[in-house]
């Protein structure tokens, strides 16, 4: 019985490693930093409407719904007004949810409402960062 117990143990401890290791690994800063980079140049390509290029940030999940850059504009310039047209953007502080990266945006519109965007981030096989999805809450408050 002894064995078996000793044996049960030491397999529990190599699970647990390979698990440990095949999990994800939690965003290091420069990871944030690049995940600032690839949400505000999505920004930016809605900006110029340039479909193709924003559509190129959306990560796969997102691609599959939206078969093409067009369909994605579409649904970017009518459910999501506030993240297609921002009159001001600034960057709030990240964090993790479920394992997830999420970035929020603090987003002034042009009639001077309060939203927050809160992108989840998906790291992708060749270690670039995509959009996985967007969420929007508007605040209770409008720009002065």
């Amino acid at each position: 019985m002894k064995h078996i117990t000793g044996a049960l143990i030491a397999f529990c401890l190599v699970a647990s490693s390979i698990a440990q290791a095949a999990a994800p690994r939690a965003p290091q800063e420069r990871d944030w930093n690049r995940i600032r980079l690839v949400i505000h140049a999505q920004l930016e390509a809605f900006r110029r409407d340039d479909a193709r290029a924003a559509y190129s940030f959306a990560a796969p999940e997102i691609r599959s719904v939206f078969r093409t850059p067009g369909e994605f504009m579409r649904m970017v310039r009518t459910g999501y007004k506030a993240v297609y047209r921002p009159h001001s953007v600034r960057f709030l502080h990240h964090f993790m949810v479920a394992g997830q990266p999420v970035q929020p945006l603090e987003i002034v519109t042009d009639e001077d409402q309060l939203i927050v965007a809160y992108y989840v981030m998906r790291r992708q096989r060749d270690g670039s960062w995509k959009v996985a999805g967007c969420s929007l809450k508007g605040a209770a408050a409008t720009s002065v």
